[in-house]
């Protein structure tokens, strides 16, 4: 699951990055009203973390660009502005939560969670098709009632197509997720492949009724 953190205090930008990534995530970060919209225009995430306050424009603003360019992201709007004008435009402009500086970061995780939970899984804690159960705040799989054991990268590749059963997953957009924004850059998308492999041969061995369908050139699809 990929974050953003839209944030111009350095300071408090570095903790939150250091202490999500340490919980799982990739995060990404910008520090102003520009890098962050260049940042929103050109890929996606789960939740974007937005503070109101950024140099060259007003995250408000941010957050209604984001919403006219037509994407869904998860918006928590952070502020040190904690007065309930400032709650209801960021919520009325499409925001999922509203958090006040200071705040601890076990909160900060909780509402991040939460928000992700509403988006890519309905509210569920358990994520379920056919005979594969996912449980996401513990990162464990079960197929049947089998546990199988996947590596970092491979559970987060997982669970990025156990939220899209069905649906085709271009290679571009799913290297950005797991990888990173800066994956764009790579020469090529084979490491995909590899990781699509490895998934494929666990299933297939621990029984599993789904599979990885690869749509040539494109991308695949868990079926």
């Amino acid at each position: 699951m990929k974050i953003l953190v839209i944030e111009d205090e350095i300071e408090l930008m570095l903790v939150v990055q250091l202490f999500l990534e340490k919980e799982h995530f990739i995060v990404e970060t910008a520090k102003d009203y520009y890098s962050g919209l260049d940042k929103i225009a050109n890929y996606s995430y789960d939740c974007i973390l937005l503070d109101i306050m950024l140099p060259g424009a007003s995250g408000m603003k941010l957050l209604t660009e984001l919403r006219k360019m037509g994407k869904d992201d998860s918006v928590i709007i952070i502020s040190a502005k904690d007065s309930v004008d400032d709650k209801v435009e960021g919520l009325e402009l499409g925001a999922d939560d509203y958090l006040a500086k200071p705040f601890h970061l076990a909160e900060l995780l909780a509402r991040v969670k939460s928000v992700i939970r509403r988006k890519n899984q309905q509210g569920e804690q358990v994520i379920t098709y056919k005979n594969v159960c996912l449980f996401p705040d513990k990162r464990k799989v079960m197929i049947g009632s089998l546990e199988v054991y996947l590596n970092r990268k491979e559970y987060d590749l997982f669970y990025h197509f156990m939220v899209r059963p069905e649906r085709l997953v271009e290679k571009t957009s799913l290297a950005e997720a797991i990888w990173g924004d800066d994956i764009d850059q790579a020469d090529n998308l084979d490491f995909i492949y590899s990781q699509i492999k490895n998934l494929r041969k666990k299933l297939k061995e621990s029984k599993a009724e789904v599979d990885f369908q690869a749509v040539y050139g494109v991308g695949y699809k868990l079926v």
